[in-house]
């Protein structure tokens, strides 16, 4: 099938990091239920210590349930892969690889595999009971899903990840015909069919023929549905701001980071992603207010942060300040972010924004020095769409 498919399962995998159940679970009010929504609340807004001690909870007050062990599962990766961080659309957009990882420690990764085991055999058995019940086999797709992600994690985990990813798609997918109303299942239908649809012609016919589907306008179709379930809103925002994002379509980009940001006020990752979007818009005004929001709330907060991520901030912001030609203010912001230790990746993209600077200022010299640089460290990560941007500044001085 080739490894370039596999490694599009990986991505839509991390996309589906975090399904919350469908609403059928959520209308029976058990104390699990609201437990594994209070979980998942907490993990979308980076407080994973809480968000796993209420999914431990769910678990002890329905330890047959499920979902409830996904939960567990599931925020445990949520938390691993904050820790990793290679979570920012950017990463998406410009293909920058981040090497495959096991959970780490001994107890964090047991605990994920034993409940992430239970949760499949626990779908499994009552698909097995009753084949009618879509919740149940929602149930079995989802974790089959967070399956697929945790082989696509391993170094030899490729077989594995087909295996799981077309077993996830499949499930969702016929929950969907027997259900077209359970919109929750097409988080899951709708990334792997825009995974799909965005391969080659050969590696789509081959994906046809081991049982996937693509259709990026169905794929889309189907995550938007997804996102106006209360459930699942968060999760395919999530997807459709990457999707959006690589279709260009960049304020419907925007828009959804915006209703994110009133959904989970304490993401200060979200506030970077509006930041990000809005450049991408062209909006870099309303970029720089939005990235400045989100250096206050980042240096007020005393939650972890990931890799590199005070670089990030300041890189963004200096982008949106040199766009809007505040030459001096942006020249600040790209030293404090060479300054915090940023990343390989984000390096090379601060040096490209540095060569833009130096255009601007008219030392072509300098500007050329910095590109150079860039493309440099921006083919070592790897970063495709820096060492575009790079070769372009090398090819032809930056206009704003």
């Amino acid at each position: 099938m080739g490894l370039r498919f596999l490694g599009a399962i990986g991505l839509a995998a991390v996309l589906l990091a975090a399904p919350v159940p469908a609403q059928r679970f959520v209308a029976q009010d058990s104390p699990a239920a609201r437990d594994v929504e209070a979980a998942f609340t907490s993990a979308n807004n980076l407080e994973f210590a809480e968000g796993l001690a209420h999914a431990r909870h769910a678990v002890g007050s329905d330890p047959a349930s499920s979902r409830a062990h996904r939960s567990l599962a599931t925020v445990i990766w949520m938390q691993h892969s904050f820790e990793r961080g290679a979570i920012t659309v950017d990463h998406a957009l410009g293909g920058i690889h981040v090497p495959p990882a096991r959970l780490i420690g001994s107890d964090e990764a047991d605990e994920f595999r034993g409940a992430l085991a239970d949760a499949i055999r626990l779908a499994e058995r009552s698909v097995k009971q009753n084949g009618a019940d879509v919740s149940a086999r929602f149930d079995a797709g989802s974790a089959y899903g967070l399956q697929a992600l945790y082989m696509a994690s391993l170094e030899d985990g490729y077989t594995g990840t087909f295996r799981y990813a077309r077993r996830a798609f499949e499930t969702q997918r016929d929950v969907l015909e027997r259900d077209p109303g359970f919109a929750a299942a097409g988080l899951i239908a709708g990334t792997y069919r825009y995974m799909i649809a965005s391969q080659t012609p050969v590696v789509r016919f081959f994906a046809f023929f081991a049982g996937f589907e693509g259709g990026k306008e169905k794929a889309i179709a189907l995550l938007e549905d997804a996102s106006h379930d209360p459930l699942t809103r968060a999760e395919a925002k999530t997807a459709l701001i990457q999707i959006y994002s690589r279709e260009s379509r960049f304020n419907e980009a925007l828009r959804l980071t915006r209703e994110l940001g009133i959904e989970l006020p304490r993401n200060r990752l979200v506030q970077y992603e509006e930041g990000s979007a809005a450049i991408r818009a062209g909006r870099s005004d309303e970029a720089e207010l939005a990235l400045s929001r989100g250096i206050a709330a980042f240096d007020s907060d005393a939650r972890p942060k990931i890799p590199g991520e005070r670089a990030l901030w300041f890189y963004k912001r200096g982008l949106a300040r040199t766009n809007l030609g505040r030459i001096a203010e942006a020249a600040a912001d790209l030293r404090s972010a060479l300054d915090s230790h940023p990343l390989g990746w984000t390096e090379g993209r601060i040096h490209v924004v540095m060569g833009r600077l130096a255009d601007l200022a008219g030392n072509r010299t300098e500007a050329l020095a910095e590109y150079a640089r860039a493309k440099a460290l921006c083919k070592a990560s790897p970063d495709a769409r820096c060492r575009d941007d790079a070769g372009l500044g090398l090819r032809q001085p930056f206009a704003r």
